[in-house]
This record gives structure tokens, C-alpha cells and sequence, in this order.
């Protein structure tokens, strides 16, 4: 009987250790709580996304009264005329600053993707045309690219940009890697074009420097293109801006101790 009573006693006496243990930290020394645990930070660039996704996700007022279908090509409409104006094609101030309501008396309410089409000339070079494409398909083919590349023939366009709904076939990139000597042909995803990407707080400034900037750059710094940093040639800004392998960027952020840090990048 007597051993059978000390039991509950001694597991008793566990349990509390046990907690004291538990509730005073790892070294068992009551009244010193343990370290808080430690989380890590989202990369730059997952933030950025995340921002994007959120802001993409919520329509503005005036878009609210809209189909969905015309209030999305709105808006990916006015992301692609803020982004050739940044490339330094000659767009309408209307067209750049034309609000939903504008948007609906001139297309309707429910347009066509066809309606979307885009005709822009270079400011410094009205010479260097551009044509952008919204293909119907959900996944663009060969096809489509065909026709796109017979239209830019007959208007002797050399350079184009398509928005597809969602991708393009792996023939269909084929095909645009093919026909690039004679046709440039980029394309944008409707969700990558929803927002426009430059205008989010976490972008720096970005100026595409012409070859002449390029070369005083190099000289008055006494550097080789390669000894630049670099920028890759898919990443979104360099997308964004149409870079080509071997062009700069100017690259300006803002510092709390230097007031601003200016940086260059090459694109590779």
C-alpha cells in the first residue's frame, strides 16, 4: 500500500518540474523567459509580387461599374500605353490620362480584344514604328503569330508587342525566336499588365541611357561594358522597358543618408 501511495506523489513532482521547466525558459531558471523566435524577412522581390497581386485583385472606383471583361482590358490597355510612353514612343496625353468612363463611350462596355490594338511611332524617330497585339486565344499557336507578322509586313513594322490572356504555345516561341532577325515580337501576360510595376514604392527610378550617355558613362568612369553590374535581360523592369543585351540603366533610389544613390546596370 505504501509504495502504491508514493507513486502519485513522485509523478506529481515531475509534472511540476516539468512545468517550471516549460514556463521559465530553456535554462529552467524561473524568471527568465526564453528568446522570442526568430522570423525571417520576405525577399525584396516576393513583397513586390505580393503588392502587385493585392493591388491588381482591387478594381479602382471608377472601374467598378464596368463589366468585368471591359474593366480588365482597361486597365491592361492603360498599363501598355504608360509603358510605351516610358519607351519613348509618342502616346496621347487622352490616351495616358483617359479615365473608364472615356474608355466605355469610345470602346463599350464589353469590347473585343481585337478593339485593344495599338499603332505608335518613336518621338525621336517616327521611323521606328510599333504594333500591339491582344490575341483572342486563351494559349496563342503559330497561327495567330503568322497573321500578327503579315499585318506588321504590310504596315513595315519591324517590332511588336502581343498580350496574351494566359501563354503561348512552345511552337509559338519557336516560332518568334525564328522570325527575329526580320520581326521582334514580345508578349505580355493580361495579369503581368494589370499594374503598372514602376509606379509600386519598392521600384527605384529607372532612365534607359541612348548610346552616346552610354559611352560618356564608360569614359568618365574609366570602366569596360563588363565591369558593370548587371540586370538580366527576363527580369520584369528590363521587360518593362524593352532592354536589349548590351544596354544600360540608370538606376536612382532613394537614401536616407545621401538623399539619393545612384547606380548602373548592364543589361545582359
Amino acid at each position: 500500500p505504501e509504495p502504491a501511495a508514493r507513486r502519485p506523489r513522485a509523478q506529481h513532482g515531475r509534472s511540476a518540474r516539468a512545468s517550471c521547466r516549460t514556463h521559465s525558459g530553456s535554462s529552467g531558471r524561473p524568471g527568465r523567459p526564453s528568446p522570442p523566435a526568430k522570423h525571417s524577412q520576405p525577399p525584396p522581390a516576393t513583397l513586390l509580387m505580393s503588392a502587385m497581386e493585392g493591388l491588381a485583385a482591387t478594381p479602382p472606383a471608377g472601374q467598378q461599374q464596368m463589366r468585368p471583361n471591359g474593366a480588365r482590358l482597361y486597365r491592361i490597355r492603360k498599363t501598355c500605353l504608360k509603358m510605351l510612353s516610358k519607351r519613348g514612343y509618342t502616346v496621347a496625353d487622352e490616351e495616358l490620362n483617359g479615365t473608364a468612363a472615356a474608355f466605355v463611350t469610345k470602346f463599350g462596355e464589353d469590347p473585343g480584344r481585337d478593339q485593344m490594338m495599338l499603332f505608335v511611332e518613336r518621338t525621336d524617330d517616327p521611323s521606328d514604328q510599333l504594333m500591339v497585339f491582344f490575341p483572342e486565344e486563351e494559349k496563342v499557336g503559330v497561327k495567330p503569330i503568322k497573321s500578327f507578322c503579315d499585318q506588321m509586313q504590310q504596315n513595315n513594322v519591324s517590332r511588336a508587342i502581343m498580350v496574351v490572356k494566359h501563354s503561348i504555345t512552345p511552337f509559338a516561341k519557336q516560332a518568334i525566336q525564328e522570325m527575329a532577325e526580320n520581326y521582334k515580337i514580345e508578349y505580355f501576360r493580361d495579369s503581368e499588365l494589370l499594374v503598372d510595376i514602376t509606379e509600386h514604392r519598392l521600384v527605384p527610378t529607372h532612365n534607359v541611357l541612348d548610346n552616346v550617355q552610354k559611352a560618356e558613362l564608360l569614359k568618365r568612369y574609366r570602366l569596360r561594358e563588363g565591369q558593370l553590374p548587371r540586370i538580366q535581360k527576363d527580369d520584369p523592369v528590363a521587360r518593362y522597358y524593352g532592354l536589349e543585351k548590351g544596354q544600360v540603366v540608370k538606376i536612382i533610389r532613394n537614401s536616407e543618408t545621401a538623399g539619393r544613390y545612384v547606380t548602373y546596370r548592364v543589361c545582359i
